[in-house]
């Protein structure tokens, strides 16, 4: 009697063995796909996890583990049989009947700009005597994109009225027809469609409405982020990139045409980073991710370099952004090399608190706003 008991189990554990060896992973898909395509640093999302076993034979435990960057923290429930070292490593355990679908939410928090991607998920099955011998690859594809941190409104829209200032004081070209300063008395060479006649009815008189002059402006804004000494300086070269993309935000909301330049490495074009956007244009998407992909240690020319090419252009009525915490008598040098014929420069200076000095840069040509962590 024990040993046909024996027999019935040997047989039954081949026959499982069989079935769960050729069938296992028919009619098993695994989907990992994160929520949103982009964040901002420090905002919450989820990476949504659907698995389905679409087949009569059940899966008493299926085991599916993927990687992703330790920047994106698992909340909650969710950050159980996860763990960290190089990257942050999940473990989820799921159960199946038959045709069955399970599907499962897991909150996370982006801390760090960058692009997140999961290419693979691993599987292992486990038939009814919990035999771990079942095991595949599924390859996934999901994108996250994390753009930079936007900064504090207030102390943008200060830095953009200075950079009002600057268009302000720059030589009128032609009436700009959206930026109405008043009405005065009409004169013969006035368009006839800039009478205003409920006040020419009012005045007994032909009144017209008077524009405001604007000129024809362009700026470049270059964000350095060249961190040449043994000490590194992270945050401040992280702030770079967040005020660069905090200011494009509002200079475009300005309907300005810009030029924004960099001598860090453009990932998606393997040179100095170099993007053109046109007044209204509002490609804010493209900028914001390839400022996420920006690997800040990897410059592709120095600063002197990127200053010498821009001087070369020699432009002229133009207005310079230049954001950098780097600050030495070479750099303000090439910096005023860059004036020549009307141009301005404003210097955005990320400094610590602790570092803040009040000898930065002393030249009436160069209009310089410490920028505090």
């Amino acid at each position: 009697m024990f040993l046909l008991l024996l027999s019935g189990v040997l047989l039954a554990w081949l026959f499982s063995r069989w079935l769960y060896r050729t069938f296992w992973h028919r009619n098993l898909s695994v989907q990992i796909e994160f929520l949103d395509r982009f964040l901002y640093e420090g905002e919450t999302s989820v990476l949504k996890e659907v698995v389905i076993n679409d087949k009569f034979l059940p899966l008493p435990a299926l085991e599916v583990r993927f990687s992703s960057n330790r920047s994106l923290e698992f909340l909650n429930d969710a950050s159980v049989n996860t763990s960290s070292t190089d990257l942050s490593y999940k473990r989820d355990v799921f159960s199946f009947l038959f045709h069955q679908k399970i599907r499962r939410s897991l909150p996370f928090t982006a801390h760090k700009r960058g692009i997140y991607q999961i290419y693979d998920v691993s599987l292992t099955a486990y038939d009814f005597f919990f035999h771990p011998g079942y095991y595949a690859d599924v390859p996934q594809k999901t994108v996250l994109y994390v753009y930079p941190k936007q900064v504090d409104t207030y102390r943008i829209v200060l830095l953009c009225q200075a950079i009002s200032g600057m268009v302000l004081s720059r030589r009128r070209l032609y009436p700009d027809p959206f930026e109405f300063s008043g009405i005065r008395t009409y004169r013969r060479q006035d368009p006839m469609n800039h009478i205003n006649w409920k006040a020419s009815a009012r005045s007994g008189e032909l009144m017209v409405n008077q524009f405001d002059s604007t000129t024809s402006i362009l700026l470049t804004l270059i964000f350095d982020l060249e961190d040449p000494l043994i000490l590194k300086y992270e945050d401040l070269v992280e702030e770079t990139i967040r005020i660069t993309s905090s200011l494009a935000a509002r200079l475009v909301k300005m309907n300005m045409p810009f030029y924004v330049k960099s001598n860090v490495t453009d990932a998606s074009a393997s040179s100095a980073f170099s993007m053109y956007i046109a007044a209204g244009a509002g490609n804010m998407r493209e900028l914001n991710q390839k400022l996420a992909c920006i690997d800040s240690r990897v410059c592709s020319l120095p600063t002197r370099e990127l200053l010498l090419a821009e001087r070369s252009l020699k432009r002229s009525d133009h207005i310079y952004l230049f954001i950098s915490k780097n600050r030495d008598a070479e750099l303000t040098q090439l910096l005023l090399s860059l004036i020549g014929t009307g141009n301005q420069i404003l210097w955005v200076l990320p400094v610590r608190a602790q570092d803040h000095s009040p000898e930065l840069i002393h030249d009436p040509r160069i209009t310089v706003i410490p920028w505090e962590l």
